[in-house]
């Protein structure tokens, strides 16, 4: 039996993103992830401004009446939302921790892709893959996958990147849309993930904390990661500290980014303080622009 306070986390996420969904998301998901292409449905009889390509000359010729061939988008597309669940996304200096807005952000994605008749899994990983939802259809199984996310309890502190996208690719054989979530702060996970976008479709989501590229002035203080438990003490006061945070920082993201562009996988990044509905819809729309020019 769930707790109050959890089901009062899922019902917000339920009502707050199914309005998302019904008023912006839906329509947006469905012109961006197509399905696997055009497949026969019924042949009826034709219609003026039905294309003549599609008439069907056998059932024509028998009839003595002209008819036509309907094709439908045929979707069954299976969506993966591969979660970083480690100790740096419980992290947050907004309103909600980093793991809070993935949460909702997976809500969306869901929803969203149910709303188009594609299934839904789930994967959490840390240093170690930590669970697996087997990809279904339904607003229940969503309903499921996002309680899942919102009370998890890893096992693992660490991240590996790696060896998510290594079980990602054993238990998924056919071709995916996978939305990877992760600060991706860690490194040797770069030929896998090459390796997994050429199999699957690849979007990597980074919710960055604002405290996590810029340090404060508040003196001498003591950090501990959160991953690995180790300590160590800085006086933040020090401009040269700060700037060299920064740097560091900065060069991480640089790095994470140029992976990310020399494989042409598209990625999202949204601020914990702002409101992800407009880097969601960002990502919507250069994807669609992208689609029609290829």
């Amino acid at each position: 039996m769930i707790s109050r306070e959890l089901y009062a986390k899922i019902k917000y996420i339920d009502i707050t993103t199914s309005r998302l969904v019904e008023s912006v998301f839906a329509g947006e998901y469905h012109s961006v992830f197509k399905g696997k292409g055009i497949e026969f449905d019924e042949v009826r009889e034709y219609m003026p401004g039905d294309d003549i390509r599609d008439i069907d000359w056998n059932v024509t010729a028998k009839t003595g009446v002209p008819y036509t061939k309907r094709y439908v988008e045929s979707r069954e597309l299976t969506v993966m939302l591969l979660i970083d669940v480690s100790a740096s996304e419980y992290f947050g200096t907004a309103q909600k921790q980093k793991s809070e807005i993935i949460a909702e952000i997976c809500a969306v994605l869901a929803f969203s892709a149910i709303k188009n008749n594609d299934r839904v899994g789930v994967l959490f990983f840390t240093d170690q893959v930590e669970k697996f939802i087997t990809p279904q259809k339904g607003k229940r199984h969503v309903l499921r996958a996002i309680r899942e996310i919102l009370s998890f309890k890893p096992r693992g502190k660490g991240t590996d990147i790696g060896a998510a996208l290594k079980a990602l690719n054993q238990i998924v054989p056919k071709r995916a849309t996978v939305f990877l979530f992760s600060d991706f702060f860690t490194s040797g996970y770069e030929k896998l993930l090459k390796i997994s976008h050429r199999k699957h479709d690849m979007i990597g989501v980074v919710v960055e904390d604002d405290r996590e590229a810029e340090f404060p002035k508040v003196g001498a203080i003591e950090l501990v990661d959160a991953e690995s438990g180790r300590r160590l003490y800085f006086n933040s006061s020090s401009g040269r500290f700060r700037k060299r945070f920064s740097k560091l920082c900065k060069d991480s993201v640089e790095e994470r980014n140029h992976l990310f562009d020399s494989i042409r996988m598209d990625h999202i990044e949204i601020r914990a303080r702002e409101n992800f509905v407009d880097p969601l819809i960002r990502f919507f729309k250069r994807r669609e622009r992208k689609a029609r020019n290829v």
